[in-house]
């Protein structure tokens, strides 16, 4: 049976405090399951992700605190490891951000993780976005921090202020988030080695790397972003992008062929899906 949240929050605590740790994004409850059983020790929920997954949108704000904590706790119920998610910006002001974290804490979530950006936001690693003042931010990050019933679960402030402002800025804003009650910072949008290196040294927190696709930031491995002194990394959309790339292609050899019999081979098979859902069917006994 899946932990209380408050284990599993005091979990991811220790394993950060100890090591860098390794979350793949899951898209839906089945993904949650089988980062689980690949054997590790959290899963990221992306708010991107969930955005295309679930609604088939763009990530431009669009979905609602509802949906994001429905998707958590259908995650969180067939998982026993932390859950860490994108809270967006909060779903509103300082009072939303609080129920944020009281609906995320209900849904069995570790922690999550608020950005900077004025609603409606857009992807970090777009053009186009816009900041709020750092003071306000300050008030939405405290009223988080002070909303939690677990003292375990885990604030973490994101900045895009990298793409919109300067790096002197996400970095001026870190601190602020900090004072303010984060414990960790997200600076979203770095832009190479060098400047992922100088952010640590700068900013001398827990940090949260985004190894996202297709971006802004350059593809580090996690052992160089451990020695860096980055404490969590996320792959936020990578099993999303795979998957549908096969989709994409199987739908075509349907399209073409009219059958699916090329496709069997890369195919789960039936009881290796029940393995992964630990369903037994009902049958005869031997």
């Amino acid at each position: 049976m899946p932990t209380p949240s408050s284990s599993r929050s005091a979990r991811l605590r220790a394993a950060i405090r100890d090591h860098t740790v390794v979350l793949p994004g899951a898209f839906n409850a089945l993904t949650a399951r089988a980062i689980e059983r690949a054997g590790f020790e959290a899963v990221y929920l992306s708010g991107a992700a969930l955005a295309n997954s679930r609604l088939g949108v763009p990530d431009v704000g669009l979905t609602t605190l509802s949906e994001a904590a429905d998707h958590a706790a259908r995650c969180a119920a067939v998982t026993t490891i932390p859950l860490l998610s994108d809270a967006d910006t909060g779903f509103g002001g300082p009072e939303n951000a609080a129920r944020t974290v009281e609906e995320f804490e209900r849904a069995g979530l570790s922690g999550l993780h608020l950005e900077d950006q004025e609603f409606p936001k857009r992807c970090g690693h777009l053009t186009g976005k816009r900041l709020v003042p750092a003071e306000e931010f300050c008030e939405k990050i405290a009223a988080a921090a002070a909303a939690r019933r677990d003292p375990d679960f885990l604030i973490i402030a994101r900045t895009d202020a990298r793409g919109v402002t300067s790096y002197d800025d996400a970095v001026a804003r870190a601190h602020a988030y900090l004072k303010a009650g984060a414990e960790m910072i997200f600076p979203e949008a770095l832009e190479s080695r060098a400047e992922l290196e100088r952010f640590a040294r700068d900013v001398p927190a827990p940090l949260l790397a985004n190894m996202t696709e297709f971006g802004r930031t350059p593809y580090l491995t996690v052992a160089e972003l451990a020695a860096l002194g980055y404490r969590i990394v996320i792959f936020p959309v990578t099993l999303q992008r795979v998957a549908m790339q096969a989709v994409l292609e199987a739908l075509e050899i349907l399209k073409q062929h009219g059958t699916q019999r090329g496709l069997l081979e890369r195919m789960q098979t039936r009881q290796e899906l029940y393995d992964l859902l630990g369903y037994v069917p009902e049958g005869p006994k031997p």
